[in-house]
């Protein structure tokens, strides 16, 4: 609905602001992820410890190979028989020298097979009382705490997740990795098929790889198979498995080290973030309430809160040219309120004048009263129309210019040009002379040609209008350093001090004694210092003295930025 001055009530304009406000912040959610790159990348690393690990595997796997090589050379010497000039493997004397090689290592297990696939001896498996078998368990797995078990549970249900082709077999050299809980073993059974009979004859030859796999209870066992030969003969071969406890702890405390990390960077990142926040993106809001409170006519001195305004950085620079950007608004609104005010009250004068003009003319029957009257109206309607032609003319300049791009122009041809024309055209016997004291050089301001013409025609005008009889108007030029200063000197009367600065004002018409009245609109000099500021230049008024102090003339100064 309008309010009371018929504008749109701006209240449903507020509305995204506050609902903006309730919700989370739309940069705050941008700074919380390209914050959270960096967590999420640390995280990311939980998931590629392949090289480490593989280097764990294979000291593991070389270690185990050393290690079922010197079992098989035991075996191979301790445990044999000749029999026909061929090496035969007596068992009865291979079960407990196996076990004797093998019981310093808690973890690991051995078995020996024969040449045709059959189990001869287990490490696991022995001989009690009366011809008992009796097995001996693998050590139970340790119990991880609750912090480890928990990281553990999180990797392998990460690793669950994730497809198998990233981190279900990798391998390095002959080391060959196998997670899935069905991988295959060496247990070869007595009647073999011709995949068995073939790892077999690898395993004789010594080429079967290492196999590390992780069985269903959660065990990574490291499995590693060496012939037993004597000499060239081979008699049997020997299956290590141990469980690699050292490279899951290793590993474990590896994936902790780094998910603390994480949780610590993930903190610190919300913790930035929410200061981002609210360093940034609550003022942003703050200054957004300003704006809209401003649209809506309040804060008339000032609604931007002084703690941004205080602040050094960006956003304190924003909340000043948004502050500064208001009071120029106002300043703006004010001036057009007044500038109405002025041409209506300068409008109303020569309308009253035709007005009365006309009611009279109607009364009076003498032919030289009318003609006296009609004059009247003539020169009154002449002044209406040069009034709203430099109401007009003042109305748009600031349009035109923030519309029109600033470029180089040579101002040295436009001084030349106007001081020609009017020596050429002035009356010898009445007008002063103009005089151009410039060098001959370029004098080149960033500006409007059109608008720069209009000001100099103004000055020059004005200096002309107040000097005397065949006086004199100098008019230089100079640069001083990133500005070009432009002079124009006349002869006349000067200005009253206390009007140094009010003859830039619309509508001052102080005009020399003798000149007809409404020849002049009074919009000349405003016009002359909007176009001059508008190209982010200055001009100025001040009164020419002799060494007395007496004033001998008017100067008016321009400064335009060199080009």
């Amino acid at each position: 609905m309008p309010d009371a001055s018929g504008a749109p009530a701006a209240l449903p304009q507020l509305r995204p602001l506050r609902e903006g406000r309730r919700r989370v912040s739309p940069l705050l959610r941008r700074i919380l992820l390209v914050n959270m790159v960096a967590p999420a990348l640390l995280a990311a690393s939980l998931l590629y410890l392949d090289q480490y690990q593989t280097g764990l595997l294979a000291a593991e796997v070389e270690s185990l190979r050393t290690q079922a090589r010197i079992y098989a050379a035991g075996i191979a010497e301790a445990a044999v028989r000749l029999q026909d000039d061929r090496a035969v493997l007596v068992p009865d004397t291979a079960r407990p020298l196996l076990r004797r090689l093998v019981e310093p290592s808690a973890n690991t297990q051995a078995k020996l097979f024969d040449t045709s696939g059959l189990l001869v001896a287990d490490s696991r498996v022995r001989e009690g009382q009366g011809g008992a078998i009796i097995t001996e368990p693998l050590t139970p797995p340790e119990t991880r705490g609750l912090l480890a078990g928990g990281v553990g549970r999180f990797y392998d249900r990460l690793l669950t997740i994730l497809p198998r082709s990233l981190f279900g077999a990798r391998r390095n050299g002959d080391i060959y990795v196998d997670v899935a809980p069905d991988a295959p073993s060496f247990d070869w059974q007595p009647e073999l098929g011709p995949d068995r009979r073939e790892e077999l004859r690898l395993a004789l030859e010594g080429g079967v790889r290492p196999y590390i796999r992780r069985t269903k209870e959660g065990r990574l066992l490291v499995s590693v198979a060496e012939p037993a030969r004597r000499g060239s003969q081979s008699i049997g071969i020997v299956l290590l498995t141990r469980e690699a406890r050292e490279v899951d702890q290793r590993l474990l405390e590896i994936r902790t080290s780094v998910l603390g990390l994480f949780v610590l960077a993930l903190l610190l990142t919300v913790a930035a973030s929410l200061y981002l926040s609210r360093t940034i993106a609550s003022p942003i809001l703050a200054l957004a309430g300003a704006a809209a409170a401003m649209r809506q006519g309040k804060g008339r001195a000032g609604s931007v809160p002084t703690a941004l305004l205080a602040r050094t950085d960006e956003i304190g620079i924003l909340a000043r040219d948004l502050q500064s950007s208001a009071t120029a608004l106002w300043a703006r609104i004010d001036q057009n309120e007044r500038f109405a005010a002025d041409v209506a009250h300068e409008l109303r004068n020569p309308l009253t004048s035709v007005r009365s003009a006309l009611e009279t003319l109607l009364r009076v029957e003498k032919p030289d009263q009318q003609k006296r009257l009609l004059s009247i109206i003539a020169e009154d309607a002449v002044r209406m129309d040069r009034l709203i032609g430099d109401i007009a003319d003042s109305s748009r300049v600031d349009a035109e210019l923030s519309r029109t791009v600033s470029e180089p122009v040579d101002v040295a041809p436009i001084l030349s040009a106007l001081v020609e024309l009017h020596n050429t055209t002035r009356d010898e016997d009445e007008d002063p002379v103009m005089v151009l004291d410039a060098a001959p050089v370029p004098l080149v301001v960033r500006g409007v040609e059109g608008r720069l013409v209009q000001v100099f025609r103004n000055l020059l005008g004005n200096a002309v209008s107040f000097s005397p009889k065949l006086g004199t108007v100098w008019v230089r030029a100079r640069q001083t350093g990133a500005m070009m200063e432009f002079t124009i000197e006349d002869e006349g009367p000067g200005i009253p001090e206390a009007k140094l600065e009010g003859i830039f004002d619309r509508f001052y018409t102080e005009r020399p004694t003798g000149e007809s009245f409404g020849q002049h609109s009074g919009l000349g000099l405003s016009i002359s210092r909007q176009i001059v500021e508008g190209l982010g230049g200055r001009i100025s008024a001040e009164n020419r003295r002799d060494e007395n102090g007496k004033v001998i003339g008017a100067r008016f100064v321009v400064r335009l930025p060199v080009g």
